[in-house]
């Protein structure tokens, strides 16, 4: 199913989307670049590129053969994936099972609180408005997307956490939290776009106790705490040790 690379569409923080040959479909290259806190803390971090692509392929096929739809395709290469074309609606859909970061942050809930049921937060994608949270009235206002889509994200969001903690927990990581984008298909269906990887998952390690050390995702950069190629190397290496579990 190799596409030959074509014009590129976009380019954001981590990824570039190109053109390919078939026009209802997109080349998404997966770069090395590390940036946190809206782009203000940036580094090149060699290896990245390829395990974010590793990881999100391993994902999207699990949610695929869950009845969750995706922009997956198909692997191009290591750092290259074949994505439907979609138009991206301007949501960060992120849902949270535990807390920490910026929940802790703006709130008097302490770090490590079990939040049940899950707290899902919507975003309005906007790097310029430093991604702003939309309470529901908010989102009415913007007009961003319609009723019944709006529903059918939460919907498959809750879905999604419920599948990828499950999973994870198999793993003996605890899925903290994690972001998800959404875009509408030539189809006109709803499918998950982006990626998921540790770079907009949260993971800890169930096996460490130590608040710095068990961290296995983009924190590592954010806190530099160091070794963010072998946290994510951690977590591809268990997400491969045992392929039946995403069967």
């Amino acid at each position: 199913m190799n596409h030959i690379r074509g014009s590129l569409i976009y380019e954001g923080k981590a990824k570039r989307v190109f053109e390919c040959d078939n026009p209802e479909r997109v080349l998404i290259e997966f770069k090395n670049d590390a940036t946190a806190f809206n782009a203000k803390k940036r580094a090149e971090i060699a290896g990245k590129g390829r395990l974010n692509c590793k990881i999100s392929t391993a994902l999207f096929e699990l949610l695929e053969l869950n009845g969750i739809s995706t922009h997956f395709l198909a692997l191009q290469s290591e750092t290259l994936m074949i994505a439907d074309k979609v138009n991206v609606i301007p949501l960060e859909v992120v849902i949270r099972n535990i807390a920490t970061g910026s929940l802790c942050r703006e709130t008097p809930i302490n770090q490590g609180t079990i939040l049940n049921p899950p707290l899902l937060d919507f975003y309005y994608k906007d790097d310029e408005l430093g991604d702003p949270i939309l309470t529901e009235e908010r989102l009415k206002l913007l007009n961003l997307i319609s009723t019944s889509h709006l529903k059918e994200i939460e919907k498959v969001t809750r879905s999604v956490n419920k599948i990828l903690k499950e999973y994870f927990d198999a793993l003996d990581l605890l899925l903290v939290d994690f972001k998800l984008e959404f875009g509408l298909n030539s189809s006109g269906k709803l499918v998950i776009a982006d990626e998921i990887s540790p770079d907009n998952c949260r993971f800890w390690d169930k096996k460490n106790s130590d608040p710095k050390d068990r961290i296995l995702d983009k924190d590592r950069f954010r806190q530099d705490l160091g070794g963010v190629i072998d946290a994510y190397e951690e977590i591809l290496k268990r997400i491969e040790k045992d392929t039946s579990k995403a069967t």
